[in-house]
């Protein structure tokens, strides 16, 4: 018997990476799951592997995003769980930072939360409750130089579980998951021009590794199951002990602009 057996489950962000773990976990838990990414055909991919359904949309688009969220609950059958994912990152001093470039940031990572909330809770509502998710990150509770508008979106989020948690108890469970540095298709970018911050992470990092998406994956299930039932309106951190020591990305605003660019 799976954890989540049963269980009709939106992903967001779900064609790759942390999205793509969980939604692999989820399944593998009982869940029946429809992948959403704005690469449709990562989205399908991903839905092939756990016989879900995939669809491709911009979490950005709150019309769009309800539109197609309404498709998923009609080919699943109903709606329990919302894993909101989907997420952009950026890294530069704020004053270069484009107007632009801070509006996508702000409009993936935060507004793709809200815009997941409006179109997922009404059906929720209507199914007699369930469980939301949402990604944070470590950026987000201890922010680094260089992450303006990322962290900003993402202590947002974790305000934003805070509120939908006190509007939607008791029937709807709402936490978020703040992931520490993880070795996905956002980060691995980083440690190609950096090479010596893979050893740098794993030096820091207690559990002495940098993370895998199935970490993420595993704290995201427990959280859409009942195990879980006692807790909501949390930031959980899953971070191998990584912030004990300050913020995950405090050195690499120095490798990137050097040792004197914040004074």
């Amino acid at each position: 018997m799976g954890l989540l057996d049963g269980k009709k489950a939106i992903v967001t962000g779900g064609g790759s990476g942390i999205g793509r773990a969980t939604c692999r976990r989820m399944a593998e838990e009982g869940a029946s799951v429809a992948v959403l990414d704005i690469d449709g055909d990562a989205a399908s991919l991903v839905a092939d592997e756990i016989d879900g359904v995939g669809f491709g949309v911009d979490v950005g688009d709150p019309d769009g995003l309800r539109r197609v969220i309404d498709a998923a609950v009609a080919s699943l059958g109903g709606l329990s769980l919302l894993y909101n994912n989907a997420g952009v990152g950026g890294f530069s001093r704020l004053e270069e930072y484009d107007p632009l470039e801070w509006d996508r940031i702000l409009r993936v990572n935060l507004t793709g939360v809200f815009a997941g909330f409006r179109a997922a809770i009404p059906h929720m509502k209507t199914g007699g409750g369930g469980a939301i998710v949402s990604t944070a990150s470590i950026s987000g509770t201890r922010p680094a130089a260089g992450e303006g508008p990322y962290a900003a979106s993402k202590a947002a989020v974790a305000a934003l579980t805070a509120s939908a948690a006190l509007e939607y108890g008791p029937h709807i469970r709402v936490n978020a998951v703040s992931p520490g540095m993880i070795l996905t298709t956002m980060t691995k970018p980083m440690f190609e021009i950096f090479p010596d911050q893979e050893q740098r992470f794993q030096r820091d990092t207690p559990v002495g590794r940098v993370g895998a998406p199935e970490d993420i994956a595993d704290v995201v299930v427990f959280l859409c199951s009942d195990l879980s039932r006692f807790v909501t309106g949390q930031n959980i951190v899953v971070d191998g002990g990584l912030t004990l020591h300050g913020s995950g990305v405090d050195t690499l605003f120095d490798h990137v602009y050097g040792p004197q660019s914040q004074t």
